[in-house]
């Protein structure tokens, strides 16, 4: 109930339908503006801040509820004012609460990356980029996944489908987006959680649909929605006996975007036996800030560029 209100408020405060790519503080090329997803990492580089990621897991042991958070921030920006570098941390807190057993609580390690646009096309609506992540094990015991630092890169890349023809019935697949990861996360000191991971995310932007495709008179709030489904793959490549079996699970969602915010839920369902154990049921959510809307001079700066004027 009390996140309905919260939407409900931001909606309110925020009724802004979603304009040209000029108008945008995240997530653009070209035309297409794309999410935050829930799971898979955003390949461009942005200012924001996940101020708020609750989610709740119910897999065969326990019930567990966490919420996260991390903030990014664009360092450089090229001759076309597209951002090419990024640097961001992340962390977060959960509870357990067993079925048997007492219950606990405490801090996950903290994660550090650096990313970098390596190529684009404004008109194919295409990005691709690579990160370099650091997961350092400064959380409790026992919640935290590894008790050793990793380092590894992630490969990532989007693509939006406005670049296909605008033919009669064809035209109304160009609000299609998709967004991918592809990651390896060695541990350092340490012969554990060798950690690999993918994911992708397809997307359909309502926005994109009426004001680059037709405008089927859509209205405040819907004009500004999003439907999406991440597919996510995740495994350790080296680990304990039985728990390096793959998980690969789909989060089917929905996510409403202004020029301020992104707030997004999705369900979390299993798709491979060794899934299923860890995740009976589960409720994600995001509530992404672009704080460079709110405080442009300060968000908008830059290493090469300095404090826009």
């Amino acid at each position: 109930m009390q996140k309905t209100i919260l939407f409900v408020v931001l909606l309110a405060v925020t009724n802004l339908s979603i304009g040209a790519r000029r108008g945008w503080a995240h997530g653009v090329v070209g035309d297409y503006v794309f999410l935050e997803p829930l799971i898979t990492q955003d390949p461009t580089p942005a200012n924001e801040l996940d101020i708020l990621q609750p989610s709740w897991v119910k897999d065969s042991g326990a019930n567990n509820y966490s919420i996260a958070f991390s903030v990014e921030k664009v360092l450089w920006i090229d001759g076309t004012e597209m951002p090419r570098f990024s640097m961001g941390i992340g962390g977060g807190w959960q509870h357990q609460s067993p079925y048997l057993g007492p219950n606990q609580q405490g801090f996950f390690g903290l994660t550090t990356f650096a990313k970098c646009a390596l190529l684009y096309s404004l008109k194919h609506e295409f990005l691709t980029s690579l990160a370099l992540q650091l997961q350092l094990p400064t959380g409790n015991t026992g919640i935290q996944s590894s008790s050793h630092t990793a380092l590894g890169p992630v490969f990532l890349w989007e693509k939006g489908m406005g670049d296909l023809p605008d033919w009669s019935l064809l035209k109304y697949l160009r609000p299609f987006g998709i967004q991918s990861d592809f990651g390896y996360v060695p541990a350092i000191g340490g012969p554990t959680n060798h950690h690999m991971f993918a994911g992708a995310v397809i997307e359909y932007s309502l926005p994109y649909l009426s004001n680059n495709v037709h405008d089927i008179g859509l209205k405040w709030p819907l004009r500004n929605l999003y439907f999406f489904n991440e597919f996510n793959y995740d495994q350790l490549i080296r680990g304990p006996s039985g728990q390096t079996f793959p998980t690969i699970l789909v989060t089917p969602g929905l996510a409403y975007l202004s020029y301020h915010f992104e707030f997004a839920l999705g369900t979390q369902l299993a798709l491979n036996q060794a899934a299923v154990s860890g995740n009976h049921a589960a409720k994600l959510g995001l509530l992404d800030i672009f704080y460079d809307s709110f405080v442009p001079r300060l968000g908008n700066w830059t290493i090469n560029k300095g404090f826009p004027e």
